[in-house]
Order: structure tokens, then C-alpha cells, then sequence
């Protein structure tokens, strides 16, 4: 008996197409699943332009990070940039951030700027105007109410144990209430001798803490 014949080319063709698609298709499906199921990054330091025609983040998507119980954080401030940056503007940051969180906002220095006016490791503090002069420029004077100088000095520590309420409701996140609380507890229990003294006091945790550390003294 004569041995099977071997199928015709054709068919040997059409058989290895089919199997081909097969495997594409299955790699089609695996990397899509890969790609469901990996973890998303997130960005570090929220940067957007509430008053320009779109936000921006720096490696985000412009919404709210998330803490770490996963809900969107709402502890943002703003900052006004202008001066020798490639977009000046209003810009939402993360609490904590620092100048150059600021300027890299702002589209990072001009050609012109005075890059070593500028603290770039200062934190930066909710309603403050950053000005970022060009080389031999003298910073115009801070608009009346600005956070800091025009040059983006600090503002001059608030001491705690002399300060009236309305000079520490210039604190960040002290408002009238707080004020009240700290002055309360300074009468009852005496001058303040460290910062970390103001956690005793009644609506005042670490982060607000922390964000105090470069804004006041005893």
C-alpha cells in the first residue's frame, strides 16, 4: 500500500497562515491584560495653571493626588510666578513644595534670569507671589498682601508666644480658630518653649505642624 500523500502546497500554506493569526491574536490578548493589570504611577508634585486655558502636571494628569487611603488630597496652595519664567502665572502645588516646584510650574528659568537670586530649597507657602528677576534687575516691590518679598524671601517668622491673632492667622492653615486655640493655650499654660508644643494644642496635628516649621518660632 502506497505511503499517504503529503497535502498539497496550498494547503500546507493556508494551515500555517491560520496558526500565525492564532498567535498574534494571543499575544494581542496577553498584552492587553498586562497592560490592565500593571500599577499606575503617580505624580510627586501637582502642578496646574487654574488661571491659563488648561492645566499642566509634571509627570500627572492635573487631578488631585491620592493619600494613602487613596482619597484625593486637598492640601494644594497657590503661587503666582512671574518674572524671567518661560509661562508666568498662577500655579496650584502640593503643599511643601519648594521654589523650584514653583519654577518648574512656571516652565522653568528664561535665558535671562538671575538664577542665583533665588532660594530654589525654600518652601514655598499658600498665597505668596515668586518673582524670578533677570540679571542685573532690581525685583519690583511686593503687591500689598503678597506672602513674601518680591525677591522670594521668606516672610519673617511669627513668634508664637507674642503674636496677636490676627498675625498668627497668617500661618498656614491657622485660621481664626486655631489662632484663638493657640492664644488660649499660651495663656494657660505659659510661653511656648519648642515648636512641637503646638500638637497639644486642640486642632493641630503633624501636617499642620510640619508646614509651620518654617513660618514660626518661640
Amino acid at each position: 500500500m502506497d505511503a499517504e500523500s503529503p497535502p498539497p502546497a496550498r494547503a500546507r500554506l493556508g494551515i500555517g497562515v491560520g496558526a500565525g493569526i492564532v498567535i498574534v491574536l494571543a499575544v494581542l490578548v496577553v498584552a492587553v491584560l498586562v497592560s490592565a493589570l500593571a500599577p499606575r504611577g503617580s505624580s510627586e508634585v501637582l502642578v496646574t495653571n487654574p488661571g491659563g486655558t488648561s492645566g499642566s502636571t509634571a509627570g500627572g494628569t492635573g487631578d488631585p493626588l491620592p493619600d494613602a487611603g487613596g482619597q484625593a488630597s486637598a492640601s494644594v496652595i497657590f503661587v503666582h510666578v512671574l518674572g524671567s519664567v518661560a509661562k508666568p502665572g498662577l500655579y496650584e502645588l502640593r503643599e511643601g513644595a519648594r521654589v523650584v516646584d514653583a519654577i518648574a510650574a512656571a516652565g522653568g528659568y528664561t535665558a535671562e534670569a538671575d538664577q542665583a537670586q533665588l532660594n530654589l530649597a525654600r518652601i514655598v507657602v499658600d498665597g505668596e507671589q515668586l518673582y524670578a528677576p533677570a540679571v542685573g534687575e532690581v525685583p519690583p516691590q511686593p503687591p500689598e498682601g503678597s506672602a513674601t518679598d518680591a525677591s522670594g524671601s521668606a516672610p519673617a517668622a511669627v513668634d508664637l508666644n507674642t503674636a496677636d491673632a490676627s498675625a498668627l492667622e497668617t500661618l498656614p492653615r491657622i485660621g481664626p480658630e486655631t489662632a484663638k486655640k493657640i492664644i488660649d493655650y499660651r495663656d494657660e499654660h505659659g510661653p511656648f518653649t519648642s515648636l512641637d508644643q503646638l500638637l497639644e494644642v486642640p486642632g493641630i496635628g503633624q501636617k499642620t505642624l510640619d508646614g509651620l516649621r518654617d513660618a514660626a518660632v518661640v
